[in-house]
């Protein structure tokens, strides 16, 4: 399996995550500004999340609608049942 291959999947399997995630809340870090997102996934459009944003690490771009592309997502915890769930910061 070739460099490319490998990419191809894991690409896949992260868009794939996070259509399974839809209506679930998630935790994300990214390199690019605003760098920490918390909030529900409402939508995946192709390979981009649309998130009904809770906090960010800057305050006045709180509680409102954002969309990340799924690639530029260096890490991500998404919340399930049965699972730890993501704390809400506004209360910390």
């Amino acid at each position: 399996m070739d460099d490319f291959s490998v990419n191809a999947i894991h690409d896949e399997a992260m868009i794939a995550a996070f259509r399974r995630g839809i209506g679930k809340r998630v935790f994300i870090l990214t390199p690019s500004f605003p760098f920490m997102f918390v909030g529900k996934i409402k939508d995946v459009v192709e390979d981009m999340a649309v998130l009904d944003v809770e906090t960010t690490s800057v305050a006045a771009l709180e509680d409102s609608e954002w969309t990340v592309h799924i690639h530029n997502v260096e890490v991500f915890y998404i919340e399930k049942e049965n699972g730890p769930k993501i704390p809400n910061l506004k209360e910390c």
